[in-house]
């Protein structure tokens, strides 16, 4: 659990480092230039995410049930799953209606994503990970609201309603695919009740 406590700071913790010392991502970019720092930190990111399935996968072999959610959780959770894969696919397209709406889809898409498997998941070292992730989610997104007031950031303009459709049906088939296969091949456990 130690290891998981440890990967969670360091993965949550290099993705605030916008919001908790601006500075010195600033003092990076002066030194290593833009895309001296973004090659640091996207190595940076997917060394910790490497470190974090690790560890996550080992504190589920040692740790207990904290609760055991209803059953009828699951259910709830799967439609949230829905939405939070609708919204991911609305960040990574130009802006519609959902992401207008969102401001920050992908931001909204995690917190929906951490919700939903605390819903659905009493294990001790899932509740630690979802509910840090959940807590990332709250943190950026006050950091965000600040940073729009402060003129820091613009939201995305709205293109077109079709981009909508798009993020709805991508967003359904990644979610259709994840619940047929891809969730118990990457992480062991079918999202399905049985």
């Amino acid at each position: 659990m130690g290891l998981l406590i440890v990967s969670l700071i360091l993965f949550l913790g290099i993705h605030l480092i916008r919001v908790f010392v601006p500075g010195f991502r600033q003092s990076m970019i002066a030194t290593l230039g833009e895309n001296g720092w973004k090659g640091i930190y996207s190595l940076a990111s997917i060394a910790t995410l490497v470190f974090l399935i690790y560890a996550f996968g080992q504190a589920r072999l040692q740790t207990g049930i904290l609760y055991t959610p209803p059953i009828w959780m699951a259910h709830i959770a799967l439609t949230l799953m829905l939405l939070a894969m609708i919204c991911l696919a609305a960040s990574l397209l130009p802006a519609g209606h959902i992401a207008v709406r969102a401001k920050h889809p992908m931001v909204l898409s995690v917190k929906i994503w951490a919700l939903a498997h605390l819903l659905a998941n009493g294990e001790t070292s899932a509740v630690l990970l979802f509910a840090a992730f959940l807590a990332w989610g709250v943190i950026l997104r006050i950091s965000l609201k600040r940073r729009e007031r402060a003129g820091e950031i613009k939201l995305r303009p709205f293109v077109s309603a079709k981009y909508d459709i798009y993020a709805i049906i991508i967003g359904v088939v990644a979610w259709a695919l994840i619940i047929w296969r891809l969730h118990v091949w990457l992480i062991g456990v079918s999202p399905l009740v049985m």
